[in-house]
């Protein structure tokens, strides 16, 4: 049975009622096209989707990406920025907090009205602060309608790639689409996930009928895989990415580009391991044209502090869902990145 709480706005009444400035839709312009040079490989330099794992708190996302905005100005010549602000949380079991989108305030009930509202603020404080626009995942489909005037970069998650709603939303996505492995780790299915997210597709959207023209800058995301024991194994090692690399150029997919997702199951789930990764992933791809033909980023989980913390929150700019490197540490990577393009 479903009760009924209250009305949802249909996006064009909540994109009114939050406008993006034409400054910033200029701005998203020039973003969009600079991303899909990078996943083209006509431009040379490493997307890095970086950010909290979870936007609980807006001030706090907005002072982080404030200094990603000015470390990105010291390094524009080798890496692209992408900051994460993502606001819908999958919970493996269900429970507990699901995003800012979800519960605006993680410490109450939820209120997706005001969730809906309060991501759009969000978005357009980061932008202002820091000059980036920003990428988030796009977990509930339906969600994608509110946001896709800000976004520049969306994700399917490991959850959902194999989900037919989200592949077929996914192909009228008109920015970067990282299309993440399954839980499972099956590459086969990985592909299968991409090749629907670049094809025409016509479906039922937001009570509407409606045909998307396919995505050529769906791409794929390694995060690792969980296996029949639950125990966390990598996929970004040497074999494993060359292995993929075979596979993908066979498949003929348009604009064949790896993200390295450095946390999750590559990380074992210790964030402490993202730039130990980075550096091993750089090295290989520096030495091996077989292993670094399509890796064009990486996707890292950092905040302000190490770690994570349970709710309530009491540490400013810690993660509340996953743990995270801290500022230092993230700006230590972002150099080693760049010294290593």
């Amino acid at each position: 049975m479903f009760v009924p709480v209250k009305p949802i706005d249909p996006p064009q009444t909540v994109k009114a009622a939050v406008p993006v400035p034409e400054a910033v839709a200029a701005l998203k312009r020039r973003r969009d096209a600079e991303i899909a040079a990078v996943l083209q490989g006509t431009d040379r330099r490493m997307l890095l989707v970086i950010g909290p794992c979870s936007a609980d708190n807006p001030t706090a996302v907005v002072d982080y990406i404030g200094r990603l905005g000015k470390l990105q100005q010291e390094v524009r010549d080798r890496i692209v920025m992408i900051p994460r602000i993502y606001t819908g949380k999958p919970r493996t079991k269900g429970e507990g907090y699901k995003g800012i989108s979800h519960q605006p305030d993680p410490t109450k009930a939820p209120d997706l009205v005001e969730g809906i509202l309060a991501v759009r603020r969000m978005n357009l404080a980061a932008i202002e602060a820091s000059g980036l626009t920003c990428a988030d995942e796009m977990l509930y489909p339906e969600g994608y309608a509110y946001m896709d005037d800000l976004l520049s970069y969306v994700t399917i998650g490991a959850r959902s790639s194999e989900n037919q709603y989200h592949r077929l939303v996914g192909s009228g996505v008109d920015t970067a689409l990282g299309v993440k492995n399954p839980m499972h780790g099956s590459l086969h299915v990985l592909v299968n996930s991409i090749y629907s997210t670049q094809i025409p597709n016509e479906f039922q959207y937001n009570s509407m009928q409606v045909r998307t023209p396919g995505n050529p800058l769906s791409h794929a995301v390694l995060r690792g895989f969980v296996d029949d024991n639950g125990i966390n194994n990598p996929n970004y090692h040497y074999e494993d990415v060359v292995k993929f690399s075979e596979m993908y150029e066979k498949s003929g997919l348009q604009n064949p580009a790896i993200i390295i997702d450095t946390n999750h199951s590559n990380s074992g789930k210790d964030p402490m391991q993202q730039t130990r990764i980075v550096r091993e992933v750089m090295t290989n791809r520096a030495f091996s044209a077989d292993y670094g033909r399509f890796i064009r980023g990486f996707m890292v989980e950092s905040y302000l502090e190490d770690g994570r913390q349970d709710l309530p929150a009491r540490v400013y700019g810690k993660s509340i869902t996953d743990g995270c490197i801290g500022w230092e540490k993230t700006a230590r990577l972002v150099y080693d990145v760049a010294e290593r393009v």
